[in-house]
């Protein structure tokens, strides 16, 4: 049995995997391991000083939204030039602005083995992740088999956590001393919910 709590916020972004220096970026739909422990250990902060590189209580997650918005960002370039001015030599970054498209009201479901560790998740805000807005717990916890939790009445994305070599590189977890991360994504249902159910 899978104790699920729900998770909805009007606004969120997920931080991509791909570089964010592209001239555009799109949010991720799907949580990596790394943001899944960062979740956890904010839920659980008993669990902060447990190795890294391990989800203990988070069984399953579930991600949906209902759009993207596209917003724009200022940033630094990586490197410095160095440019003169009145026979000044200054060093300085260039500066750019790209698009970073953000989830609209994202929905996430976070499943647990036991009905304890979903009270105390039940009962705290999260953030997806950095500092974006927060999303905020349902205030029922749902009670499902893990068979009913794979159909498509709880749609959304789920990457699947694997070893290297059973899935695609989704990154570096920063609790494992950056070490890779694999997962297969899996989908369910149709993940992008209509407008009347926003």
């Amino acid at each position: 049995m899978l104790y699920i709590v729900q998770y909805a916020g009007p606004f969120g972004y997920i931080k991509p995997w791909t570089a964010v220096r592209d001239a555009e970026t799109f949010s991720q739909q799907f949580l990596t391991p790394s943001i899944v422990e960062g979740l956890e250990k904010k839920l659980f902060p008993e669990l902060l000083q447990s190795p890294g590189g391990i989800v203990q209580k988070i069984r399953r997650h579930r991600l949906s939204y209902a759009g993207l918005s596209p917003q724009q960002e200022r940033t630094w370039s990586k490197g410095w030039v160095t440019k003169t001015v009145d026979k000044k030599k200054y060093r300085l970054k260039e500066r750019s602005i790209i698009t970073r498209s953000i989830l609209l009201n994202p929905q996430l479901l976070l499943a647990f083995d036991n009905e304890a560790d979903a009270e105390q998740a039940a009962q705290q805000s999260i953030c997806l992740c950095r500092n974006e807005d927060l999303l905020f717990p349902e205030p029922e916890i749902l009670r499902q088999t893990e068979e009913e939790f794979d159909s498509d009445e709880f749609p959304g994305f789920e990457l699947i956590f694997t070893e290297k070599g059973k899935g695609f590189k989704v990154g570096h977890n920063r609790f494992a001393e950056g070490e890779s991360m694999f997962g297969e994504l899996r989908i369910f249902g149709n993940p992008i919910r209509e407008p009347q159910n926003w």
